[in-house]
């Protein structure tokens, strides 16, 4: 009986694939479903924020960090920000801190939402999206009020906060903090033992925990392979130490025990968010009391000559930050996420260099997906939650 000729096709997943989460390319070789190879191409947003930052001032940055992953930007901001003021030897105020992890983590849960109702479109399950996109509106509601943008508020700036917390504020995120766990609870519901769901990602997308540690996966990838590391634990800013919260971990690996680590995130963020709202007076310290590098309030530029004088100077020659370098992480949605600064002396920075998580996602995406069908490959891209703004930056 004759040999039956076989042959492999080689496949373009993108970069314009609905399920890619951005520009990502994927060229897939393939024995009928099956992921023989597969070779991830970046590359295709090539915003060029860290070498633009070159050229604005300390406070102008702010902006295109948010833009890198357009799904953390107040955890990007932050993490630059704390940077910045080691370099300057900033220490602030007791209140600013409380606003910052408040934010950071309603962040994080506005960000998990994204995650979770588009993964979930993904594999099937679309009424998630609508019930996940329900809620992040409060969320982007909140940020409105602050700061009067949605998705890139700059509400958090070098020295502080831009202005102090509006009438209404701490009303408004106490109704999301109680109306949201009923609501993760209605989506737990639709998912966790659903049986299609469970076929789709039980045993799917496998890492382990050595090759997550190779690779240099953190954050939920990591924690979801049994990595217990969480930077607000093991390099504690803002005050984190103070908090009481969970670390969150699986052992399982598969795009299942993503979606369980980041669910439990989200209740362990909101057990966070209580906690500092209570610290938030409704008044008081938004900045430091630094005239070379706070802005006076805008009531007093329009009635004072030296206010306007401040404000003129500030934003005309801004700020010089002493020569030297700093790197202070944050726990941002998709992990570790920091910025190296380098300040020469100058008003601009010398160098501005990211750790992208959604990056070093990427590179491990092919020891997930070879062996697997093409229809995991959805899933598993879905299940790691990159944001291609912070690769290609």
């Amino acid at each position: 009986m004759p040999a039956i000729r076989t042959e492999t096709m080689t496949v373009n997943m993108g970069p314009q694939h609905p399920s890619t989460h951005g520009v990502l390319r994927l060229v897939l070789e393939l024995d009928g479903e099956t992921i023989l190879s597969a070779a991830p191409t970046i590359g295709y947003l090539h915003t060029g924020i860290e070498k633009t930052a070159e050229q604005k001032k300390w406070q102008q940055v702010i902006p295109l960090v948010e833009r890198m992953d357009y799904l953390s930007a107040q955890s990007n901001s932050m993490a630059f920000c704390l940077s910045v003021e080691t370099l300057l030897g900033i220490e602030l105020p007791e209140r600013v801190r409380a606003i910052r992890v408040l934010l950071a983590e309603l962040q994080r849960i506005n960000s998990h939402l994204v995650w979770l109702g588009t993964h979930g479109m993904e594999v099937g399950a679309i009424s998630v999206m609508l019930y996940c996109f329900r809620e992040r509106e409060q969320l982007l509601n909140i940020n409105e009020m602050i700061a009067g943008f949605r998705m890139f508020p700059s509400y958090i700036r070098v020295g502080g906060l831009r202005e102090d917390l509006p009438r209404g504020f701490h009303d408004a995120v106490r109704s999301f903090l109680d109306r949201f766990p009923e609501k993760l609870n209605e989506y737990e519901d639709l998912l966790t033992s659903n049986e299609i769901y469970l076929k789709r990602t039980q045993g799917v997308g496998v890492i382990s925990k050595e090759d997550a540690i190779g690779y240099s996966l953190l954050g939920p990838i990591a924690r979801a392979a049994g990595v217990s590391y969480d930077v607000r634990k093991v390099f504690p800013y803002l005050g984190y130490d103070t908090y009481d919260f969970n670390v969150p971990t699986s052992a399982d690996g598969d795009v299942y025990a993503r979606y369980t680590v980041r669910v439990a995130e989200m209740r362990e963020s909101m057990k966070i968010c209580r906690q500092a709202l209570e610290r938030i007076a409704p008044v008081g310290a938004y900045a430091i009391d630094d005239p070379r590098i706070t802005p006076p309030p805008k009531d007093r530029v329009y009635t004072e000559m030296e206010a306007l004088i401040q404000h003129f100077l500030i934003y005309s020659q801004g700020f010089t930050v002493p020569a030297g370098e700093a790197y202070v992480p944050v726990e941002g949605p998709r992990g570790e996420q920091g910025f190296h600064v380098v300040s020469d002396g100058t008003n601009r920075p010398w160098r501005v260099k990211s750790r992208p998580p959604s990056l070093l996602a990427c590179q491990a995406l092919e020891k997930m997906i070879v062996g697997g069908l093409i229809a995991d490959v959805i899933a598993v891209i879905g299940s790691i939650d990159v944001v291609m703004g912070d690769v290609d930056r």
